[in-house]
């Protein structure tokens, strides 16, 4: 972390939320030439991406007026958007409701419930289209009473990604990047933030790491030909697309907190593989930046 950065002060917690690092990753089985970067997003305070996503759900509607005081924050999560959701609204001054599967870890739940946020469980094996249908039957239900996020459709959710991931991870390899990795859950992430390094340079490949079955164990991330695909995709933004095995995408966690004691949570774990798969692929040095969207501690 740039010592600029250590010596910030910051008027809110809202605005620690970005500047994460990049860190080196040395993976066995990488190409002389090619380098792989983590983008380390355990470092926002929430402890995952999903406090960018969060922070501009929420801005960006105070500023348009659809969430002003005395309505609830509601939305659906696999448990990171929960958490940003839960610390964003708390910041801000807001109740907060959420819906998620029963199968979150209860790590996650604690973290909401402490944060003030109410909970709702929806059965497992309905997966987060389950948890993204009782939120909107609670929605249409009361329409006066909620701000609906609404992480799968708002124009915010690629917007945040677009203005500060892309922006960074430029601004920290000297826009020397040549491969953009990360997976896909609500794909906000890789929409914004491939949006913004295509129109740097065309040159940048992006890469949309999918899991390669319904039922995996990948948590954060979709099957999209299987789910339901948010509305807030793009594909035409990704330029190729690799698909993991849950078992590859925790070996690759183990891995990495053997080489470079990088503790991350099992979506990371899935980038890092794909990325090593792009390094394989390359043909002359490249440098490979992939998203890790949080880190293991909650996945013990």
């Amino acid at each position: 972390m740039s010592s600029a950065l250590a010596a910030a002060r910051f008027a809110s917690v809202l605005d620690a939320i970005g500047h994460t690092p990049l860190v080196r990753v040395h993976l066995p089985g990488v190409p002389e030439g090619v380098e792989i970067w983590g983008k380390c997003e355990w470092f926002n305070p929430g402890g995952s991406v999903k406090d960018r996503t969060a922070r501009s759900l929420v801005l960006e509607g105070e500023r348009g007026g659809a969430l002003r005081r005395g309505l609830t924050i509601i939305d659906s999560s696999s448990g990171n958007t929960a958490v940003g959701l839960a610390l964003v609204g708390r910041a801000r001054g807001y109740a907060v409701e959420l819906v998620m599967p029963e199968s979150v870890s209860a790590d996650r739940r604690r973290l909401c419930e402490a944060y003030g946020a109410t909970l709702t469980l929806t059965p497992a094996f309905d997966g987060s289209d389950g948890a993204l249908e009782e939120v909107r039957r609670r929605v249409d239900a009361e329409p006066d009473r909620y701000f609906y996020a609404d992480q799968y459709r708002s124009p915010a959710n690629p917007l945040a990604h677009y203005r500060t991931t892309g922006p960074e991870i430029w601004e920290q390899t000297g826009g020397r990047v040549t491969h953009f990795v990360a997976g896909l859950g609500t794909t906000g992430t890789i929409v914004g933030t491939g949006r913004y390094l295509h129109e740097r340079s065309r040159r940048v490949q992006v890469v949309a790491v999918e899991p390669d079955e319904p039922l995996h164990g990948l948590e954060g991330l979709k099957h999209l030909p299987t789910a339901r695909v948010p509305e807030v995709y793009d594909p035409g933004v990704e330029d190729v697309k690799i698909h993991v095995r849950t078992e590859d995408g925790y070996r690759t966690c183990r891995e990495a907190l053997e080489t470079d004691g990088l503790l991350i949570g099992h979506s990371a774990g899935a980038a890092l593989w794909a990325a090593r798969e792009v390094a394989r692929r390359a043909k002359g040095p490249a440098r490979i930046v992939a998203l890790l969207a949080d880190g293991g501690e909650r996945y013990l």
